[in-house]
């Protein structure tokens, strides 16, 4: 008999058969993207506010740790902080792995984008703010950095897409996201139908935030 294309890869028996573990990885892979965002976010702020204080040596320590972090390949960066680990005595789940190092990942690409829209605003601003009583951080936080996400928003966006998507990476050091748990189902059936399955959680899953990306970059385009 011969053998279709939807045979190889979309055999519904094995589909149904993996897809409870395939399922249980979607959950893992929406928790990962969700702590590495806040994460990343977070930090990447919190290294933009330090490089703008304007202490020298600070600002350089934020520009080595970005530009290192920003040239190493992730998962160059995933396997050498899961296998290192544990000759320091530390003992590190492939979860806590996958969220640690595409955080500081993320976190280096925000500092740089917030870092680029805080030299791009117009002069006088933070005078201005300062002005009317308000501290160095409450400036910081109420004027300053309002503009700045507004400014980078959309490429920001996608830039946060493109680093939880590599928690598809994780499966090389055991994390059994999407791609892991589908690779294994593939692997032990024999049939790349699970693979498929991942193709099309990854489209759920990414699709409509580049969609929004999208629009934001349409419709919130800053104006000096």
């Amino acid at each position: 008999m011969e053998i279709g294309i939807a045979d190889v890869f979309f055999d519904m028996d094995v589909i149904s058969r993996y897809w409870p573990d395939i399922l249980a990885s979607l959950g893992i892979t929406i928790w990962l993207a969700f702590l590495i965002t806040l994460s990343g976010m977070l930090l990447g702020t919190v290294l933009a506010v330090i490089r703008n204080i304007g202490i020298v040596s600070l600002s350089r320590l934020v520009i080595a740790y970005v530009d290192i972090l920003r040239t190493l390949p992730p998962l160059v960066m995933l396997i050498l902080v899961f296998f290192c680990a544990p000759y320091l005595d530390i003992s590190i789940s492939p979860f806590v792995t996958t969220w640690l190092t595409l955080s500081v990942i993320l976190s280096a690409y925000v500092e740089e984008s917030l870092w680029s829209g805080m030299r791009s605003l117009p002069n006088g601003q933070f005078e201005a703010a300062r002005s009317t009583g308000l501290s160095w951080l409450q400036t910081m936080y109420l004027v300053i950095l309002p503009q700045v996400y507004r400014m980078v928003l959309a490429p920001l966006t996608s830039k946060v897409i493109s680093v939880t998507r590599d928690t598809a990476l994780g499966s090389a050091i055991g994390l059994t996201e999407i791609l892991g748990a589908s690779q294994s189902a593939a692997s032990h059936s024999g049939n790349p139908s699970p693979l498929t399955v991942s193709v099309l959680l990854y489209l759920l899953l990414f699709l409509p935030i580049v969609v929004g990306s999208r629009y934001m970059e349409k419709h919130w385009k800053w104006e000096k």
